[in-house]
C-alpha cells in the first residue's frame, strides 16, 4: 500500500503465544488487500472498475462490501468522505483502516489477544500493552519534524491521523474539488479503525467544522493541529 506495517505482539495471561503463524497470515491478507484495492496497480480489480473495464459484479466480494462502507460514510459525513475523490474511484481513505482491523482479529482469533498492528500510522490496539499497562500511542506534530503533538493512552483502541506531515495536501474537499487547508492534520480516536481512518479523512476535509461533527459522532474523539499551529480536541478526549 506504499507504507509501513508493523505488529507488536505480547505476551498474554503469563505465556508466551506464538503468533508466529497469526502473523504471517495476517500479513498475507495485507498483501491480498493492495492487490485488489491498489490504484497504483493498472491491472488490480479497483483500477480496472475505475476505467470501466469491468463490472462491480467481476470484483472479488470484498469490494462491494467497501464501497458500501464509503457510502455510508460519505452519507454521514455530508459528502465530505468520498470514495471518488477528483472524480477518479479511490477507496484508500477507508480500505488501509479497515484491512489493519481485519488483520488485527485474525491476530486476536488466534489466541494472540494482546497486540498492536501499526499501518502508516494508522494503528489498532487490541488488549493492553502488559499486565495493568496500557498501550501509548505518539501522534506526530505535522509542523514539527521529529516531534509529538500529543499521546494517546488506552486499550482496546483504534488511533487514525489524516494529515499533511507525511504526502502534503493531498486531502481534497469534495464541496470544492481544491485540498482542504484549514487543519494540519486531525486524529480520530475510537473502536474501530475502518471508521476512525475514513472519518479522519472527512474531518480533515471539514476543517474547522470537524470538531462539532465528531462531538456528534458516537464513540469516536478527536484531536487536530490547525494550519497555523494552534489545537483543539474533542470534550471527551
Amino acid at each position: 500500500m506504499g507504507t509501513v506495517f508493523s505488529f507488536d505482539v505480547r505476551r498474554s495471561g503469563g505465556r508466551h503465544d506464538d503468533a508466529g503463524t497469526s502473523v504471517t497470515e495476517a500479513v498475507a491478507w495485507l498483501h491480498h488487500v493492495d492487490e485488489v484495492f491498489s490504484t497504483y496497480k493498472p491491472d488490480s480489480p479497483v483500477s480496472r472498475l475505475g476505467r470501466g473495464e469491468i463490472a462491480l459484479a467481476d470484483c472479488p466480494p470484498e469490494v462491494a462490501d467497501v464501497l458500501r462502507m464509503c457510502e455510508s460514510v460519505s452519507d454521514r459525513s455530508r459528502g465530505y468522505f468520498t470514495a471518488y475523490p477528483g472524480g477518479r474511484l479511490d477507496p484508500s481513505a477507508l480500505v488501509k483502516g479497515w484491512a489493519v482491523e481485519r488483520a488485527s482479529a485474525m491476530l486476536r482469533d488466534a489466541g494472540a489477544p494482546d497486540h498492536c498492528v501499526n499501518g502508516g500510522g494508522d494503528v489498532r490496539l487490541s488488549g493492553s500493552a502488559g499486565p495493568g499497562r496500557s498501550w501509548r500511542v505518539g501522534v506526530a506534530h505535522p509542523l514539527r519534524p521529529g516531534d509529538l503533538a500529543a499521546v494517546v493512552t488506552g486499550n482496546d483502541l483504534a488511533v487514525a491521523t489524516s494529515g499533511t506531515a507525511e504526502r502534503g495536501a493531498h486531502v481534497i474537499d469534495p464541496h470544492t474539488g481544491r485540498p482542504a487547508t484549514e487543519l494540519a492534520s486531525v486524529t480520530v480516536i475510537g473502536p474501530d479503525l475502518t471508521l476512525a481512518d475514513a472519518y479522519a479523512t472527512a474531518a480533515f476535509a471539514m476543517g474547522g467544522a470537524a470538531r462539532e461533527w465528531v462531538e456528534a459522532l458516537d464513540g469516536y474523539e478527536a484531536f487536530a493541529v490547525t494550519a497555523t499551529g494552534g489545537t483543539w480536541r474533542t470534550s471527551g478526549l
